[in-house]
This record gives structure tokens, C-alpha cells and sequence, in this order.
């Protein structure tokens, strides 16, 4: 079972899948990386996380969903109610051509495989890239036009992470219960910013856009696939 959303913020527009079928998530990285084969030894995908609060003293919540962002493109994951974790999962965290950027990215990496014995092999934490490449956050807002936010909208993305669906993540809900826009504006930000800093860095395209000037902007086909493969 799954829902797909067609989301539109800043003038971008999001498509999000939710889905706990493990068949689903294959569909959904075998789409990723179909769509972007000839830019796999260099993909940067956003990454967030979302567990109930540990409110209660010894009781400790595993992580409810996961949720990946590629380009447009976003998998949010309900793996608290699915019924395996599917091999594909696996072996997309495990590629070493894939990084995996979030704010505080080496927490979740440590509490998927606490929860689930799922491993990150390559991550970057924003923080730590940015201050590393003397990127401010002003400059940065300012000399990539492409985001689709602004810096408060960066801050409100990296400080949802564990609260967003805290009301609903210890349910089996119908999607349509899910605040989808916000939930999937987090990791689409994580993933712009990754790209973002990630150019700044290396001086190379990147799937999904470039802060080069006379970059050529590398077309985003994941959405369109999955809403036309899903619905059939």
C-alpha cells in the first residue's frame, strides 16, 4: 500500500511517495537509479528520520519512518509497520557512490542501525560542511538561487527532525493523516543544501542543479516516473 503526493513549495514541486510495502521502497531506489545511471558515482541523496519522543523514562521509541529525497523525488518510508526491510534499502545506504547529507546525519545513521541494523556507509553532516568549505548561511542563501527556501526555512527543516509526526508515529494511519508538505520539505532541503555545498566544494555538477554559472541544469525524470508506475 502507498500515497502519492504532488507537493508544490517555493515554486518547486515535490513528489512524495509514503508507503511501509518494502516492494514499494525497491520500486522506488530501482527508479532512482535508472533515472540517474549515469550520475550514481556521484549522487547525493537527503536523509531524515522521525520517531516517536522518549518521553517516558526507560522507554525508548525506534525509528518510525525514513525518509530519502533524490532531485524531486521523496520516499517516506513508515518502517515501524512494514513487515521486513527490504535487501534494496540495504544495499542503497551500503553504495559507496551515494552520500547521504542531513543535519546531524551520523545520530540518525546511529539509530537506524541501533533500530533496525541498518548501516550509512557514506554521510555528510551539513554543519560540519559548510563550516569546513567557509560557507555562511547568508552567502549561501544568496549565491544559490535554484533553493526553494530561505534560511529560516532551512533552520525550521533541520529542527523538525523527531517532532513532526510524533502524534501519529505510533499508529498504522491512512496517509492522509500525514502532514505531507512539511514532512516533505525536511529532507528536500537537506538534499539542496547537500548539492549546494557539495558543488561549492568539488567544483562539479551535481544531479539536480549547479551554483556554477554556465552549469547546464540536469533534468529531474524520477517524479513523473513514479507517479506513472505507481498508479499503473
Amino acid at each position: 500500500m502507498h500515497s502519492l503526493h504532488k507537493i508544490t513549495s517555493y515554486g518547486q514541486q515535490i513528489y512524495a511517495c509514503i508507503t511501509y510495502d518494502p516492494s514499494i521502497v525497491t520500486r522506488w531506489i530501482n527508479d532512482v537509479e535508472r533515472a540517474y545511471l549515469p550520475w550514481l558515482n556521484r549522487l547525493v541523496v537527503g536523509l531524515d528520520i522521525e520517531w516517536r519522543p522518549n518521553l517516558e523514562p526507560g522507554v525508548i521509541h525506534p525509528v518510525a519512518t525514513l525518509q530519502l529525497c533524490v532531485g524531486h523525488s521523496r520516499l517516506i518510508f513508515q518502517i515501524l509497520h512494514a513487515e521486513y526491510i527490504p535487501g534494496s534499502l540495504h544495499a542503497f545506504l551500503t553504495n559507496p557512490n551515494c552520500t547521504f547529507v542531513d543535519f546531524g546525519i551520523e545520530d540518525d545513521a546511529t539509530k537506524l542501525s541501533d533500530d533496525y541494523g541498518l548501516a550509512v556507509l557514506r554521510m555528510v553532516d551539513l554543519r560540519m560542511l559548510a563550516v569546513g568549505s567557509g560557507t555562511q548561511t547568508s552567502s549561501l542563501a544568496s549565491s544559490t538561487l535554484w533553493l526553494p527556501c530561505n534560511c529560516a526555512s532551512a533552520t525550521v527543516a533541520s529542527s523538525f527532525k523527531s517532532s513532526t509526526l510524533s502524534t501519529f508515529l505510533g499508529h498504522s494511519i491512512h496517509f492522509s493523516q500525514i502532514p505531507t508538505t512539511h514532512s516533505s520539505l525536511d529532507a528536500f532541503v537537506t538534499f539542496k543544501l547537500g548539492m549546494a555545498l557539495q558543488a561549492s566544494l568539488v567544483g562539479r555538477a551535481c544531479v539536480g542543479g549547479c551554483v556554477r554559472p554556465n552549469c547546464v541544469m540536469v533534468p529531474d525524470p524520477v517524479g513523473p516516473i513514479l507517479l506513472r508506475q505507481f498508479h499503473s
